[in-house]
């Protein structure tokens, strides 16, 4: 299961397939012209220099460090290189190396070339010689060596390259990459390593490196894919924070290797070959169309139904067709086909075959299509040049372009998943709670367990493997197997913050994933000054912010994320983050959901939330009816927020601005059961507010109308709290605040409360003492109300001090910092 938990881009180190050859050719292409790497010329001064000149090089600073013995050994070294290179053709030291295709042997076999090439002519060779001076060669840029032929020989370059080349460099280096924090000690190393092969390749020092010599590590050739693509992305990350980049270079490595960016309209087409060119132009056309009024993720939609869903299934019924006029009987032929899709599964034996299975969403697939004829008509009497040769009879009729009969099928299985899921969710709840404090406790047992020892935890024994290692790992000594119990514990708290947030806001998964500290704020009533907090959640779907009230429960949650995701400054740190759907990297932002991988701060991706609740659901052995595992994704919690809040009372219109829907019967879609029980609570709702006020008063109210409704805020201050009565409701307690549920007490008026329970209860042994036992009784209730109320303070006061203060920027600093952005032109 641990394997499960890590995010696609870190498993891909160590299992995925060459990430290179994934790529999209066309968008690295792109990325390569652009950001060119720095050529290796085959001489450069030093590389022209005499064989005397090279050894009075390397007897003067910075290459004289160490001592005198080490120095003559180091010379010896280089000398005997310089006199192998010396018999290959060049006029350079670099035109023999390469003459020599050294880098194209193994390391055993160059030793054996070169110890054979001395033995055969008579002359003395140390076999440490060989490796010893190309290195040193290099640091003098006397050779340029490949970074991988480099790095396979497991050599002390980083610290030679560093001493040697650019000191300076490797010190604002230092300062920028923070070597001291906890990043992983391999992850660092290899990073730093790569850097020093990188300026052994091309030169320079450590602010020379450029995108493309970055770009270039990605096709280094190595011996694991653990191995060679270990440190990229770190060193990608510190070099970019140096300024060594130019300002429209990415800011991740990363981001290079998921996806380059949004693709032109016939890079979109072109992924799938079409026979007819003209159609092929024609599609493309249409799609520059129709992009200013779409997203891209549609817009990548669109190209893929036209061009490989509609066009090239129609040119395998007909080859050779040329016309968008098809005939009745390619028509059909190509219903049927896009009615069904084919997959390919793997069989218990491990072969793979070829399923066909319905389509569920074919209907929409031919209502694109049917846009795509109509529109093409439409627009042909604005523009016949363009668009009158292909305006064509739409093979598609509206009742096959209707939609509603699949809206309610897909609506209907919604509401199956929401019944399904919503009876189980507070086990699930309770479940990643208490599996995150579990994690914790283990965790912290194990930390507190001095390295060979063993200690027990909840019945098992576990030792803790003797080492000093960044990350807490132990043994189960009745299984054998590892655990990584850093990780363990990472996955637990992520999963148990991801359900929280989910089902106490019903927010979106992309809308999740952008949460940011910036998205925590506050509001202060005009009145009291009562402090309220809120959640701005950032435009997603409709493009529209909104803003939700933080509960108490929220609050813990969101004081618990910034209290670990906060650096060691004490402020957040601002990463970039990825929009997988538009395609494009969003501004750098201190996201809440973030975690340090490989050294660098990346933010939670969808399939690592995917992931983590897979685990959760596996761990809580939640099940169907039928015993099959349910399965629980992020938008799952939507529907269920939605149900609840409105089986619970709340208006559909509220839900609805809560969501963030443009139109009420998308949130009605989303509240399972009977779509027409939450229209009749809705319309009694109504009718009930409207019985009890007069039809006068829906009007506007007047000033001295609106100055009583905010007086009855001031008045509802108490001197042991707050009154929380509605506004217009008399007091049905007769103003015996102690004995009102409403009443909120302040913590500050805690002794209060204490002088008057201790009051009672001297009164309360006053009327025993004296008979008055018809008195004993109300002055017991009072009594008993008190205490509550003490209790609800303690309660309130233990809460606010185990929390972590989210430091949330007040309004007037917000709207400051909105206010001094420039907007950009024409916008």
């Amino acid at each position: 299961m641990e394997t499960k938990l890590r995010d696609s881009a870190d498993a891909s180190a160590v299992a995925a397939p060459d990430r290179a050859a994934k790529m999209s050719g066309v968008a690295l292409d792109v990325l390569r012209k652009k950001f060119p790497a720095r050529p290796v010329p085959d001489e450069w001064p030093t590389s022209m220099l005499s064989r005397g000149e090279v050894l009075d090089l390397l007897s003067a600073p910075p290459f004289n460090y160490g001592t005198s013995s080490g120095l003559q050994s180091r010379l010896g070294a280089v000398r005997a290189v310089l006199t192998w290179l010396e018999s290959f053709p060049g006029e350079s030291w670099q035109t023999r190396w390469q003459n020599s295709r050294a880098e194209e042997m193994s390391h055993t076999v160059l030793t054996q070339a070169v110890s054979d090439w001395f033995s055969q002519r008579r002359k003395a060779f140390k076999r440490d010689n060989l490796g010893t001076g190309v290195l040193v060669l290099v640091c003098a840029d006397v050779i340029r060596v490949n970074p991988g032929w480099l790095l396979s020989r497991g050599s002390n370059l980083r610290e030679m390259i560093f001493k040697t080349r650019d000191p300076l460099g490797f010190e604002e280096l230092r300062k920028i990459s923070q070597l001291g924090d906890d990043w992983t000690r391999q992850t660092a190393r290899w990073a730093q390593r790569k850097i020093a092969a990188v300026m052994a390749f091309k030169g320079g020092g450590v602010k020379d490196i450029t995108v493309g010599d970055c770009l270039e590590l990605l096709d280094m050739p190595g011996k694991s894919l653990a191995w060679r693509y270990t440190g990229n992305s770190l060193l990608y990350s510190w070099l970019h924070a140096l300024g060594c980049f130019q300002p429209d270079a990415p800011t991740s490595l990363r981001g290079i290797r998921l996806q380059s960016g949004q693709l032109t309209p016939e890079q979109l087409v072109d992924r799938f070959p079409l026979g007819n060119k003209p159609v092929r132009d024609l599609i493309v056309d249409y799609l520059k169309e129709r992009q200013p009024g779409i997203d891209y993720n549609t817009l990548e939609k669109l190209s893929r139904t036209l061009a490989l869903n509609f066009w090239r299934e129609v040119e395998k019924i007909k080859p050779g067709i040329s016309s968008l006029r098809l005939d009745s009987d390619v028509a059909a032929a190509w219903k049927d086909r896009i009615r069904t899709k084919t997959s390919r599964v793997q069989t218990p034996d491990g072969t793979s075959i070829e399923v066909s299975s319905p389509r569920m969403g074919a209907r929409q697939e031919m209502l694109l299509v049917r846009a795509f004829y109509l529109d093409i008509a439409q627009w042909a009497a604005h523009d016949p040049s363009r668009w009158g040769p292909w305006a064509s009879p739409c093979p598609i009729s509206d009742s096959e372009g209707n939609l509603r009969k699949e809206a309610s099928h897909r609506k209907a299985r919604m509401h199956q998943r929401t019944r399904e899921r919503l009876p189980v969710l507070p086990t699930l709840v309770s479940s990643v709670a208490e599996y995150r404090k579990s994690a914790e406790k283990l965790l912290a047992a194990a930390q507190r367990t001095t390295p060979g020892a063993n200690f027990w935890f909840d019945g098992e024994e576990f030792l803790v493997p003797p080492g000093n290692r960044i990350d807490t790992r132990v043994v189960e000594l009745n299984t054998g197997r590892q655990r990584n119990l850093t990780h363990e514990e990472h996955c637990a708290f992520w999963t148990w913050a991801v359900v929280e947030i989910l089902r106490h806001t019903g927010i979106r998964n992309e809308e999740l994933l952008e949460l940011s500290h910036h998205s925590i704020t506050q509001y202060r009533l005009p009145t009291t000054g009562e402090l309220v907090p809120l959640l701005q959640i950032a435009p997603s779907k409709t493009d529209e912010e909104r803003m939700l009230l933080v509960t108490p429960e929220l609050a813990d949650v969101l004081s618990a994320v910034v209290g670990r995701v906060r650096g060691t400054s004490g402020a957040v740190p601002v990463i970039p983050c990825y929009d997988h759907l538009e395609k494009v990297w969003n501004s750098p932002m201190p996201l809440l959901l973030q975690r340090k991988f490989g050294g660098e701060n990346r933010p939670l991706t969808r399939q690592t939330i995917s992931n983590m609740l897979d685990a959760a659901l596996e761990r809580a052995g939640i099940v169907d009816v039928t015993g099959e595992p349910i399965k629980y994704r992020p938008h799952d919690f939507r529907r269920m927020f939605v149900t609840e809040a409105v089986m619970n009372g709340l208006p559909p219109h509220i839900a609805q601005v809560i969501c963030g829907h443009k139109n009420i019967n998308t949130t009605m879609g989303y509240k399972a059961i009977y779509p027409a029980e939450a229209i009749e609570a809705h319309r009694a709702f109504i009718a009930r507010r409207r019985a009890l006020r007069p039809s006068e008063e829906y009007r506007t109210p007047t000033p001295e109308e609106w100055d009583q409704f905010l007086g009855h805020f001031e008045k509802r201050k108490l001197s042991i709290g707050t009154c929380g009565r509605a506004f217009g409701a008399p007091c049905i307690h007769e103003h015996a605040c102690i004995r009102c549920s409403m009443l909120r007490p302040d913590p500050a008026q805690r002794q209060r409360l204490l002088e008057i329970r201790n009051n009672l209860i001297d009164r309360i042994a006053e009327a025993e003492r004296e008979g008055w036992l018809g008195e004993v009784e109300g002055l017991r209730v009072s009594l008993s109300a008190a205490e509550d109320k003490i209790a609800q303070l303690d309660q309130t006061i233990r809460r606010r001090t185990e929390s972590v203060d989210l430091g949330m920027p007040a309004f007037t600093q917000i709207a400051g910092r909105n206010s001094t952005t420039s907007a950009p032109e024409g916008s």
